[in-house]
């Protein structure tokens, strides 16, 4: 086994020495390019070793190429305007110099070929390298342009080597996540993130309709990874920071211009969730929405199917599209009549036992927090969750309770609820319907909440405490809800279970100096001993 170990340590301190030989080698071969134009054909020498077997060999030339096609970029010894054939400049009438811009030209294009494919590489290092040099490029096409300056609408950016960079991140079929957050500091750039989000919502309507708007989970996460990483800038003033400096014009420039950063992003973001998306992807944009989204839109409301449809996915989702929506109303006008009523139908005996309890409930104290509801709404909810306290565990109770008192604290005209005439001898049926949808249809305010007269004899103390508060007048100030929310049913638990500690109890008032002989002698004069 000895002798096997050194041949290994010996054939890795051999490929290293290659790989060093071979860096060596490329940097020779770009000097000798860059000297003198006889040595042109080395460039295929690069070319091959981009495309080896052996990582650290790859990631040589690619710095290699990066070295030699800035220079050359710089230089202007690139061929300028719509590029012939290497067959048709051979035979047309092109000079010397000509023919050797257009052969440096296809290289180029070659050596951006094969970095793209690079980017699906299955080493980091590798994939890495490839897209900062692919930025470097752009970079160098940026400041010296390969095309003709006829399109004013994008003047000499890059445009096209972006959005191939782009198509390549957003792979179908592998996990780009770390790949797109080291992309993340060229997002910094203005015209870089404009020119970006062009090219998202490009290569989403491409994808998505070629697969006829079916789930594709891997894509679309790296989409949503990519656009997730977008920060977008609040003034203009702000628009600073670009890596290609326009020299004449640039105040019309769309990338320069912040209303048009919003058009393109809000156009991005709804060309992308106007398809199907994974249940779980839905929870990520919801939880972003009005914090990173929604301010930089220029027409939030446009966000509203969206919202609608994932209202209809249940569950947690459907109580973070709601958020979405009460961001709508308040904050941008929206009129949606069906708001409450949709949150009235999230109410469900489950709502106590899945994770985001508390998210609910905390939102739900929001949404409900106003005075200017209608009393019949505030009633509904009243209502409702006192029959759902029923069945509910303890550590719900000791929120839910507190919330119907608040409820009532808010909403005066609810406290027919608590004090409901009724004949004693009279048996008493609840109006109340519980399967019905509509908070104005259920006739809480017909009812009581008998409910929590019933969890008086609840049998955890704390419950049936909180639920003896309805005997008396409730205070004016609400309860805080907040400390209970995250309580679980383990600190319950250990709540009770932890022995109070045992305080001594003074029985003398006057410390004795001995036997029946205390200050002032008192017990002296009533006792003696026998």
């Amino acid at each position: 086994m000895a002798p096997a170990k050194k041949r290994n340590v010996s054939s890795v301190k051999t490929a290293e020495k290659s790989a060093k030989k071979a860096k060596v080698d490329l940097s020779k071969t770009v000097e000798r390019i860059l000297e003198s134009r006889k040595h042109a054909n080395d460039v295929f020498d690069i070319l091959e070793s981009l495309q080896a077997e052996q990582e650290k060999e790859v990631i040589g030339a690619v710095a290699a190429c990066s070295e030699l096609f800035c220079a050359l970029l710089e230089r202007k010894e690139l061929f300028l305007g719509k590029l012939p054939g290497e067959e048709d400049a051979l035979s047309g009438g092109y000079s010397a110099e000509d023919k050797y811009r257009i052969f440096m030209r296809h290289r180029y294009t070659s050596c951006v070929e094969i970095l793209l494919e690079h980017l699906s590489h299955e080493q980091y290092d590798i994939k890495e390298s490839a897209m900062c040099c692919l930025m470097k490029f752009a970079a160098g096409e940026g400041r010296h342009p390969l095309e003709d300056l006829d399109w004013s609408e994008h003047y000499s950016f890059p445009r096209e080597l972006i959005q191939a960079l782009v198509d390549n991140l957003l792979s179908k079929a592998t996990d780009n996540s770390l790949l797109i957050s080291r992309f993340q500091e060229f997002l910094e750039m203005e015209d870089v993130r404009y020119y970006v989000m062009s090219s998202i919502r490009d290569n989403v309507g491409k994808v998505m309709d070629k697969s006829k708007g079916a789930v594709v989970p891997v894509y679309q996460n790296n989409v949503f990874t990519l656009m997730s990483s977008i920060s977008m800038p609040n003034q203009e003033s702000e628009l600073t920071n670009f890596m290609v400096k326009q020299e004449a014009k640039h105040e019309d420039w769309k990338a320069a211009k912040l209303h048009e950063h919003k058009r393109v992003f809000e156009r991005m973001w709804l060309g992308f969730l106007k398809y199907k998306l994974p249940n779980s992807m839905y929870k990520k944009v919801l939880v972003i929405l009005h914090d990173s989204i929604l301010p930089y839109m220029s027409k939030p409301t446009l966000m509203i199917d969206f919202l609608t449809a994932a209202y209809e996915i249940g569950g947690a989702i459907s109580l973070l599209a709601l958020n979405g929506l009460f961001v709508l109303i308040h904050q941008h006008n929206l009129d949606y009549p069906d708001f409450y009523k949709k949150l009235y139908n999230l109410l469900e005996p489950s709502v106590f036992h899945v994770k985001y309890r508390a998210r609910f409930f905390h939102l739900a104290n929001v949404f409900l927090s106003s005075s200017h509801l209608p009393v019949y709404l505030v009633a509904a909810f009243a209502k409702r969750l006192a029959r759902l306290a029923l069945t509910a565990p303890p550590t719900a109770l000791l929120v839910v309770l507190p919330f119907i008192y608040n409820l009532i604290r808010r909403h005066p005209s609810c406290r027919v609820l608590i004090h409901k005439p009724s004949a004693e001898d009279e048996p008493f049926e609840d109006p109340y319907l519980t399967d019905e949808e509509d908070p104005a249809q259920c006739r809480a305010l017909e009812s009581s909440l008998w409910e929590i007269k019933s969890l008086q004899k609840h049998y955890h103390p704390d419950v049936a405490k909180a639920a003896l508060l309805i005997n008396t007048p409730l205070s004016e100030q609400e309860d805080d809800i907040s400390e209970t929310l995250e309580v679980t049913t383990y600190e319950l638990m250990e709540k009770d279970l932890k022995q109070p500690e045992i305080k001594s109890v003074p029985l003398e008032f006057e410390t004795a100096t001995r036997l029946l002989k205390g200050r002032g002698d008192v017990l002296g004069q009533h006792f003696c001993l026998a």
